[in-house]
């Protein structure tokens, strides 16, 4: 069943999508395009035919900087989705891989907030929307890795919005395990999505839908009193004993 996004208010918006191509920024590029936003959208290695209302170009997020020649002059949002889930014991985990993860999760995404800045302070309204995960609220085994990086994106989150309040709102959803390609080792059968489901208060694991529409909402107008949250979309997980 299709779930209906809050519609961003008018006048429709210019969003930049990083990682649209798959997983939660692909449900949130088509619902946004399909709402009439423009999306410039990026994916790293599998080309994307673009839909109605959509540009898209390959990046790489590791890489120094974005081909900012497909984008307006005005951005009024920016999401950042790239990441990555290596769970293993932390006497494993070697720092170069911790390294890697933070390259690619906050580095990525500070090169990217660099970049378009003037872009976003030319809308006056922008949002920015970031991803952390459950993972730096409750502690879990062999989550090292993810939760140091996020953790430092959940940091990023508030110290940007004080700096750069009231002109652009940036905010952070922390996800529990989501039903996408990045999860796809944790959720191999369907013996390991019942056992994940059931971890959780709602009895079921997220779907990228869940998470693009919070996404969404922060996009839109309808957000437009909110800055510097981390917002937990997680069944339940992070707050709830069950």
């Amino acid at each position: 069943m299709a779930i209906d996004f809050p519609k961003n208010s008018t006048p429709l918006k210019n969003i930049l999508l990083i990682g649209a191509s798959s997983g939660i920024g692909k449900s949130l590029a088509s619902n946004l395009s399909k709402n009439g936003n423009q999306v410039f959208g990026t994916y790293h290695q599998t080309p994307v035919d673009p839909a109605e209302n959509q540009h898209m170009i390959q990046y790489d997020a590791r890489d120094s900087s974005l081909d900012a020649s497909f984008l307006p002059d005005t951005l009024d949002g920016l999401v950042y989705c790239p990441g990555s889930i290596h769970l293993k014991p932390f006497a494993r985990i070697k720092a170069e891989e911790f390294l890697s993860d933070y390259s690619l999760q906050v580095v990525g995404a500070i090169k990217v907030i660099q970049q378009v800045l003037p872009k976003l302070k030319a809308s006056g309204t922008a949002s920015i929307v970031l991803f952390s995960t459950i993972a730096v609220q409750k502690g879990f085994n062999f989550h090292s890795q993810v939760a140091a990086s996020k953790g430092a994106i959940e940091g990023l989150t508030r110290s940007l919005a004080a700096e750069f309040a009231p002109s652009i709102r940036v905010n952070a959803i922390a996800p529990s395990i989501t039903d996408t390609p990045l999860a796809a080792k944790l959720l191999a059968s369907e013996e390991k999505k019942e056992a994940n489901a059931l971890r959780h208060p709602l009895k079921r694991i997220g779907s990228p839908e869940d998470i693009a529409a919070m996404a969404s909402f922060l996009l839109s107008d309808h957000a437009s009193w909110m800055t510097g949250q981390i917002l937990h979309v997680d069944g339940g997980m992070s707050s709830i004993n069950s």
